[in-house]
């Protein structure tokens, strides 16, 4: 457990760094959000990106390096040709994956094969990432504080936000390593999208969880109870009122 442990603080201190540009984690919800970002997808695109992706592929041979050049390399390519949302495409569930919520792709060394058989596992996660952004949009706009909502309204719509977003986070990953950043990210995406600047909202969601989630930890209900009631008060002075 503690090699795992060390493992995924290894991943959220280095590889956003060093790939900060494509890291999805660092990405704006404006980056993002599909009701703003067009995303065109039919038989052509499909077979004519395909193409071009299982051409990319390295040998079975390939050494460790060039297989992690191929997943950065692919992800300049859907990045340039759809937007920076793309960028998510491989934030895979799991320790390889570095606890995202996609399931048909898990990492180089397991999910890079045969050229066609790879492609087709890149577009297909490429899709469950788009679909994911689009699910998100659908509860942010469920969830947002209606507009003109007073301080006691707000905190409880803020709280009851927080906490079914964390549970719908820990769901999709069953809370394996890293499964907290996807947390961490979707909660401030959530509050920029209400309007929140992104500074702020990730420093809410930095003080609201405070460390408190860990990988391959469930948090209670208790604790999350606690982190959505912590954001609101934070957020609006004021303790939520209503039982969700």
């Amino acid at each position: 457990m503690i090699a795992r442990l060390s493992y995924c603080a290894w991943f959220w201190r280095n590889t956003t760094a060093i790939n900060y540009e494509l890291a999805p984690a660092w990405l704006p919800w404006s980056a993002v959000d599909p009701d703003h970002i067009p995303f065109a997808w039919d038989e052509a695109e499909a077979s004519e990106i395909t193409a071009v992706i299982a051409s990319m592929v390295p040998p079975d041979d390939a050494r460790r390096e060039e297989k992690h050049r191929f997943t950065t390399e692919v992800t300049v390519l859907l990045a340039a040709r759809y937007g920076r949302w793309a960028c998510g495409w491989h934030w895979a569930a799991g320790e390889g994956g570095g606890g995202g919520v996609v399931t048909h792709w898990c990492c180089t060394s397991h999910s890079i094969g045969g050229p066609a058989a790879t492609a087709a596992k890149v577009v297909a996660s490429l899709l469950e990432w788009r679909d994911w952004l689009e699910e998100l949009a659908e509860r942010f706009e469920q969830l947002a504080p209606p507009t003109g909502a007073n301080a006691e309204d707000r905190s409880w719509h803020l709280e009851r936000a927080a906490t079914r977003l964390v549970t719908v986070v820990m769901d999709r990953t069953g809370a394996e390593c890293g499964w907290y950043g996807l947390c961490h990210t979707v909660l401030t995406w959530f509050l920029s999208s209400t309007g929140m600047g992104t500074q702020d909202a990730k420093d809410a969601v930095d003080t609201a969880i405070g460390g408190r989630f860990k990988s391959w930890t469930a948090p209670s209900r208790t604790l999350i109870d606690t982190v959505g009631e912590n954001l609101a008060v934070d957020l609006t002075g004021v303790q939520p009122y209503r039982e969700r």
